[in-house]
């Protein structure tokens, strides 16, 4: 009685030893490290950029380990996070806008570990550091494109009802219409009271009437401007957080922060000069017709092509914007160039149709909208050099071909240049278009020194708990207080391989889920050597083990079940941190399950098993 087979055995062996070495790449330090890149998604970092890298560090006499170019970047790793720092302000200064500085870690991994999938754990912001944003949404760039997007949809609605303007304009967030007649103003008027929407909080717009002058003045109410605000920072949100999920960042953080800022806080990352490329541009798209010889200087505007010095005059009226795409991919065309296809909503696709269809043989254009920042070094009150950046609208030609056919929800742009800037558009559109430009209020990195404090802190509690649970066992329950904590180590590194086999992040609150998980699991055992000492009292020592853990079987299995479906509950409601927590506590639940009942059992077996025994302490 109480004995498990060779074949159990080995398997129990065998999870522990798999558990033990995808563990082990957690005792090898990561070291710090930087990447650089060029800011150019079409530019690879290159033998140039490794040789000014190096001389800018050396210049300064900055001690570094290594520099090698790996894939699209420059890699220099450093002895301590000390040098890794002032490595970065150096190369702000010498690179400014041409390149992309970013802060990294590197796994010191044996390769034999790396080529079996072993890797430590990633770390959240609050105990590995990371990138940290604070973007400001541009409100009144919104107001004034939903302001002048209307403004033209009002010139065509009049000119289609035959009432004739004498002029138009925007300003200050209100349109301005001057009309030929007063039969021309009443008609307008009631256009304008049909269209005028009431929102949530009330109409959209106060219509001034100026009689005597034939002027219409409309503009927009507070309770607007507030709908307008909240829908471009919503709708920017769920962009940011699409093209992170794009990323495939670990516990990101993306969330409002205020009326019209949000923080986006990137731990973890594998590439984080990517990351900051994707989360940096605010691009979008324009769709154009190309403004015929003869239009007025009024209704056309100049932009210069991506890639040339060329220009064309595009008409003001814009057919469609990147916010109605619903799928890019990219392709090549039938020259072997990249290529983005693209899938309208059906709104966008009625747009596009109605615009192409009387139009075939004209040109219609492709803008590449962007907000870029430039960087300057200025000197503040105390003399010091410090880097300002400014940010500016950038928006250039990427196509512009002739209209062969009718268009509608799908079609394609070709002349994106290289199949890297095909994909990296491909994926901004895909993850959606920004309602409103943003600004870069903050952009810092949190130190990793902060998070050598919180990892010696979160390690201290785990110790501790870890240290008075094995201490109670072992002289509360003697023998299988001892075999309870063998599986209760068991269980942690278990825990840790199997995070890390999944590449799941570790968070101060998935520290706590650790430390919660070993409480939960010497408690199963609590119940095992509980119930041993109530069959005792009518059984046989071999019988009171056998039918100890059976019978305590259903109750641990009933409790752990009902702890994990609320785990998965906070997984699937949860974000960020509570995440992290649940994440920790569900494959701690299942591993406690293993090892309370599977490792303790086979140390008790091997310990009374098949022995005669008159006498058994617990």
């Amino acid at each position: 009685m109480n004995r498990f087979s060779p074949f159990k055995y080995s398997m129990i062996l065998l999870v522990l030893a798999l558990g033990v070495i995808y563990a082990l790449p957690n005792l090898y330090p990561a070291q710090p490290a930087i990447q650089v890149a060029y800011t150019d998604s079409g530019k690879s970092a290159d033998q140039a950029l490794l040789e000014t890298v190096s001389e800018s560090l050396d210049k300064k006499s900055l001690n570094y380990d290594e520099i090698f170019l790996r894939d699209n970047n420059i890699v220099a790793k450093f002895f301590s996070i000390d040098d890794q720092l002032s490595a970065k302000t150096i190369l702000q200064r010498a690179l400014l806008d041409e390149a992309i500085i970013a802060l990294n870690l590197e796994p010191t991994t044996p390769q034999w570990l790396k080529d079996i999938g072993g890797r430590p754990l990633k770390l959240g912001l609050d105990l590995s550091g990371g990138v940290h944003f604070l973007l400001e949404v541009d409100i009144e760039s919104a107001l004034n494109s939903r302001l002048e997007a209307q403004l033209n949809s009002y010139r065509k609605t009049f000119r289609d009802q035959k009432i004739y303007l004498a002029n138009s304009s925007s300003k200050d967030m209100t349109m301005l219409f001057e009309f030929k007649d007063a039969e021309g103003l009443s008609s307008a008027r009631r256009i304008l009271n049909t269209d005028n929407i009431v929102g949530i909080n009330g109409p959209m717009y106060s219509i001034t009437e100026n009689s005597e002058r034939n002027v219409l003045s409309v503009e927009y109410t507070d309770a607007s401007i507030k709908e307008i605000r909240d829908y471009a920072v919503g709708q920017n949100l769920t962009t940011l957080r699409n093209r992170v999920n794009e990323l495939g960042v670990s516990e990101p953080v993306v969330q409002r922060y205020g009326s019209n800022r949000i923080v986006v806080q990137l731990p973890g990352v594998q590439d984080p000069t990517a990351a900051k490329k994707i989360i940096g541009k605010t691009a979008n798209l324009e769709f154009r017709l190309e403004a015929k010889p003869n239009a007025s200087r009024l209704r056309k505007e100049e932009f210069a092509f991506k890639d040339s010095f060329r220009t064309a005059f595009l008409e003001k009226n814009i057919v469609v914007t990147g916010d109605r795409v619903t799928n890019a991919s990219t392709g090549f065309d039938e020259n072997g160039q990249s290529q983005v296809n693209i899938t309208l909503d059906m709104q966008g696709g009625r747009s596009m149709q109605r615009a192409t269809g009387p139009n075939i043989g004209r040109g219609l254009a492709v803008l590449f909208v962007e907000q870029k920042s430039k960087s300057e070094i200025a000197n503040d009150d105390e003399g010091n050099e410090i880097i300002i950046q400014t940010s500016y609208i950038e928006k250039k030609i990427i196509s512009l071909a002739t209209i062969q056919a009718n268009l509608g929800n799908s079609f394609r742009i070709t002349g994106v240049g290289s199949p890297q800037e095909a994909s990296e558009l491909a994926l901004l559109l895909r993850a959606g278009a920004l309602a409103a430009p943003m600004k870069f209020v903050e952009e810092r990195t949190v130190s990793p020194s902060l998070g050598k404090e919180n990892i010696e802190t979160g390690f201290r509690s785990v110790v501790i708990g870890f240290m008075l649970v094995v201490l109670f066992m072992a002289l509360y329950y003697r023998m299988f207080g001892i075999a309870a904590n063998v599986a209760l180590f068991s269980n942690l590194i278990l825990i840790t391989g199997i995070m890390s086999l999944l590449g799941a992040a570790l968070s101060l609150p998935g520290i706590a889920g650790i430390v919660l998980t070993v409480g939960m699991a010497v408690d199963a055992n609590v119940l095992i050597f509980s119930r041993i000492r109530e069959e005792l009292k009518t059984k046989d020592p071999q019988s009171a083990i056998n039918d100890g853990f059976s019978r305590a079987f259903v109750t641990i299995f009933d409790a752990n079940v009902t702890t994990l479906i609320a785990s998965l509950v906070l997984y699937i409601i949860g974000t960020g941190p509570v995440k992290g927590f649940a994440i920790t506590l569900s494959i701690g639940i299942v591993t406690s399950m293993f090892t309370a009942i599977l490792v303790t059992r086979s140390i008790v077996n091997l310990v009374y098993g098949g022995k005669n025994i008159k006498e058994l302490k617990v």
